[in-house]
């Protein structure tokens, strides 16, 4: 299946794009995404950082399954005060 991945702020610079077509397996869950993100890019996020994502919208966690055509964010960790 084909996903659109797009990527915000750090991740974003990290990638050095916005978006990005992913093809996975059917069945594939996010956790299977971010794991293939991270091996297209190592310097995406520490390995201690769950990256968290969104599908079509609405936060996702990472057992969640994904369909073809799926529109993902990526959305990093957020800090501040």
């Amino acid at each position: 299946m084909e996903l659109v991945v797009r990527f915000f702020a750090l991740y974003r610079e990290r990638a050095g794009r916005s978006t990005i077509p992913v093809q996975l397996p059917e069945g594939a869950t996010v956790a299977d995404l971010t794991s293939e993100l991270r091996r297209q890019f190592p310097r995406l996020a520490p390995p201690e950082v769950q990256i968290v994502a969104a599908v079509n919208a609405d936060y996702a966690g990472p057992e969640t399954l994904l369909r073809d055509g799926d529109d993902i964010c990526l959305i990093p960790p957020v800090s501040g005060g």
